[in-house]
């Protein structure tokens, strides 16, 4: 193998494999992003519009969409928190918050875990949104539908235009990696009695059809730290309606000014 070679495999198991980066100013806080089921790193574009150069947004690529369409999913939460929190680059001199919704916010808090093992008070905060605290998750197997009950759960969502989720083409590319993240979440099972030190926050739209602003608050059972609810007018999706007051809270909990120009979607 070539020296170019392994440079580029290197590269690729590292922090540019998993993290879509969006330059900051030099020791500005670190905030990073984990998408929700089906979802990339692009959904987070809006944030880095949003917080940088003031924040660096470290948007995470999940294995199976974007420019890693052709990998394989991953296999469990546990590997994909193992593989995020290894690549991840911790510093207790950068404050460093994560955020995820939907799946993303359990995948965060897995991540959170690790990172609080490797690096104790190397986390600010875990912000999560649209998601039941881990041990609180009724058991679910949507998974399992037939393709037409899966997209009318989707469509149930709000998040994906209705033409689109009627395409054959979009079932026939993009419905068995959205499957594969819904069967990856719900075959996930907490560590009895699992918690974090970091303070927590938690987001929820006001008409989410699959979490309570009640269910959120339990989020607050999983750390030894404070906890703080946030809820926000709309859907599963409210992040799309309600994004600059969504970027502008957690920028203070960054303690930082958001861009006064509404980021995009």
């Amino acid at each position: 193998m070539t020296r170019g070679r392994r440079s580029m495999t290197a590269e690729m198991t590292g922090a540019r494999r998993w993290f879509r980066r969006h330059p900051a100013h030099p020791g500005a806080p670190r905030l990073v992003c984990f998408p929700h089921a089906g979802g990339g790193a692009s959904s987070y574009h809006g944030w880095a519009r949003g917080l940088a150069p003031r924040v660096e947004v470290l948007a995470v690529c999940y294995p199976g969409r974007e420019d890693r369409f052709h990998e394989p999913p991953a296999a469990s939460v546990e590997a994909l928190a193992d593989e995020i929190a290894a690549a991840l680059p911790l510093s207790r001199e950068r404050p460093l918050v994560l955020f995820g919704h939907s799946m993303g916010a359990t995948v965060a808090f897995e991540v959170a875990r690790r990172i609080e093992r490797a690096c104790p008070d190397g986390l600010a905060r875990l912000c999560v949104s649209g998601r039941p605290a881990p041990h609180a998750t009724p058991p679910s197997a949507i998974h399992l539908l037939s393709d037409d009950a899966f997209v009318e759960d989707l469509r149930s969502l709000e998040g994906t235009a209705g033409d689109i989720l009627d395409s054959a083409d979009f079932r026939s590319l993009f419905l068995p990696g959205i499957r594969a993240d819904y069967r990856l979440i719900e075959n996930y099972r907490p560590t009895p009695g699992a918690r974090i030190s970091a303070p927590v926050t938690a987001y929820c739209g006001t008409e989410d059809p699959h979490v309570r602003p009640g269910q959120m608050r339990r989020w607050k059972e999983v750390t030894d730290g404070s906890f703080a609810s946030r809820i926000f007018p709309g859907g599963h999706f409210y992040l799309l309606e309600q994004l600059p007051s969504v970027v502008a809270d957690v920028a203070g909990l960054l303690g930082v000014e958001p861009c006064h120009e509404a980021p995009p979607a």
